[in-house]
C-alpha cells in the first residue's frame, strides 16, 4: 500500500507540474518565453543547492519538511493551501500580462529580482541549518523536545524565514518575470505571511517554554526596529 500511495503521489505531482507548465507558458504566448524559463531555472538551481547544503548538515529537517507533522495547527493547513493559491496566482498573472502586453519594465530590474531571490535562499538555508525544528507547519514538536532557538538569524528577528520569504519569494518573482500586475497577488501574499507570523508568534508565546523570555530579548518579529 505504501508503494501504491507513493506512486499515486508521484503521478499526481507530475500531472500538476505538467498542468502548471502548460498554463504558465500558454498564457505567456508559447514555450519561447525566455524570462519564464530563466525564472524556473533559477528556482530549480537555487533550491537544489540549498537542499544539498542542508542535507549535509541537517538531513532530518528536510525529511520532516516533506510531511505534515502530528499536532499541526488546523488553521495552518488552511494557511498553507491559501499561500499555494496566492503564489500560483502570482505566476499565472505574470504570464498572462506578458502574453497580453509584453514585459512591463526594463531588463535590468531582473537583476534586483535575482538578488532578492538569492537573499531568500541564503537566509532560508541558514535557518534550516541553525534550527532543527524548522518544519513547514506550525506545531509544538513535543515528540522532539521542542526548544527555543536563539542563535544565528534568530538573534536578529524571531521569524527570519518569513523575513526573507517576503522580499525574495514574493517580491522577487514579479521582477524576474518583468510583470507589474504580479505585484497585486504578491502584496496579498505579504499580508498572508504577516498574518501567519502574528498567529504563530502568539502560539509559541503561549505553548513553547522559554519563548516568552526569548521574545523579550529579541523584540522584533520580521523587521528590526519596526515590527
Amino acid at each position: 500500500m505504501n508503494v501504491l500511495r507513493r506512486l499515486l503521489v508521484a503521478v499526481l505531482g507530475l500531472g500538476s507540474a505538467a498542468a502548471f507548465l502548460a498554463a504558465f507558458f500558454g498564457l505567456a504566448g508559447g514555450w519561447g518565453w525566455r524570462e519564464g524559463w530563466a525564472y524556473l531555472g533559477i528556482v530549480a538551481f537555487g533550491h537544489s543547492l540549498s537542499t544539498l547544503w542542508v542535507w549535509r548538515r541537517q538531513p532530518e529537517v528536510l525529511r520532516r519538511r516533506g510531511a505534515i507533522g502530528k499536532g499541526t495547527k488546523p488553521w495552518d493547513v488552511v494557511w498553507l493551501a491559501g499561500f499555494a493559491v496566492i503564489v500560483l496566482g502570482m505566476l499565472l498573472v505574470a504570464a498572462a500580462e506578458i502574453g497580453r502586453s509584453g514585459p512591463a519594465f526594463a531588463e535590468p530590474w531582473r537583476v534586483l529580482g535575482m538578488v532578492l531571490y538569492a537573499f531568500f535562499l541564503v537566509v532560508l538555508t541558514w535557518c534550516m541549518v541553525e534550527n532543527p525544528f524548522f518544519e513547514k507547519t506550525v506545531r509544538i514538536q513535543k515528540d522532539r523536545e521542542h526548544r527555543v532557538i536563539a542563535s544565528g538569524p534568530y538573534r536578529i528577528v524571531r521569524h527570519p524565514g518569513y523575513a526573507a520569504l517576503i522580499p525574495g519569494f514574493l517580491l522577487g518573482p514579479p521582477l524576474l518575470l518583468r510583470s507589474n500586475e504580479a505585484f497585486l497577488p504578491a502584496a496579498l501574499g505579504v499580508l498572508w505571511v504577516v498574518v501567519r507570523t502574528a498567529v504563530e508568534d502568539r502560539t509559541l508565546r503561549s505553548e513553547l517554554e522559554g519563548y516568552e523570555a526569548y521574545a523579550r530579548r529579541v523584540r522584533y518579529r520580521l523587521v528590526p526596529g519596526l515590527w
